[in-house]
């Protein structure tokens, strides 16, 4: 078996301008955040999908149904899956994301998100704002991955070979998902695109990037 995912960012929010850390709590789409969906919707204007996910966030429907009105053909069945969510930040949604990395990294010597996945590696930023988070609410690498993981057990279980799946997702779930599976496009220091467009093929065992990050006209889409 082997389907084909169009994996995209949902388009830019308001808390996404303000640069703080929004996972499970959520905010409108802006004016930019708009046209990222209809642009991604341009691009994926001729695909004939069988069906339409994102996560079950307001900003990833808004964007999947803003994506949808763009396709030419017919308008597939639409679905929410959480196991896609963003990773969850816990007692920080919402905070700014400078200060919440520095006081996650400062006890390392690292003062900026990318210091810690320099010094420790991607899965760190996940346990330390766990372990930083005084409710610990905040998801460690494990739970989150795991979710993920579950997410695409989900889509072998309900998909055929040859299927054409569209799934709205978010910034670090996306690099999640490739860093896992294609690594070298260091997708945790080169995050996505607010609407940008990842191509996954799917089979019973693995889960084949085809490209990362597309989100401008004359790319391959």
């Amino acid at each position: 078996m082997n389907f084909t995912i169009y994996l995209t960012r949902h388009g830019q929010t308001m808390i996404n301008k303000y640069r703080r850390l929004q996972g499970w709590c959520d905010s409108p789409l802006t004016e930019k955040g708009i046209a990222d969906a209809k642009i991604a919707g341009k691009h994926l204007s001729e695909i004939k999908f069988d069906a339409a996910y994102s996560s079950d966030t307001l900003r990833a429907m808004k964007t999947r149904d803003f994506i949808l009105s763009e396709n030419q053909n017919e308008i597939p069945q639409t679905f929410e899956l959480m196991n896609f969510r963003e990773q969850n930040f816990g007692y920080f949604e919402g905070a700014d994301a400078g200060q919440t990395w520095t006081m996650a990294g400062l006890p390392h010597d690292a003062k900026t998100y990318y210091e810690i996945i320099d010094k420790l590696g991607f899965a760190a930023t996940r346990d330390l704002l766990h372990e930083t988070d005084p409710f610990h609410d905040a998801e460690n690498d494990k739970t989150f991955v795991t979710r993920i993981n579950q997410g695409f057990d989900y889509l072998r279980k309900h998909h055929q070979n040859g299927e054409n799946i569209l799934l709205v997702s978010h910034s670090l779930t996306i690099r999640t998902i490739v860093n896992q599976f294609a690594p070298k496009y260091n997708a945790p220091v080169n995050g996505p695109q607010n609407g940008s467009i990842t191509k996954l093929k799917v089979s019973d065992n693995d889960v084949i990037v085809e490209y990362y990050n597309h989100y401008l006209d004359g790319e391959e889409y």
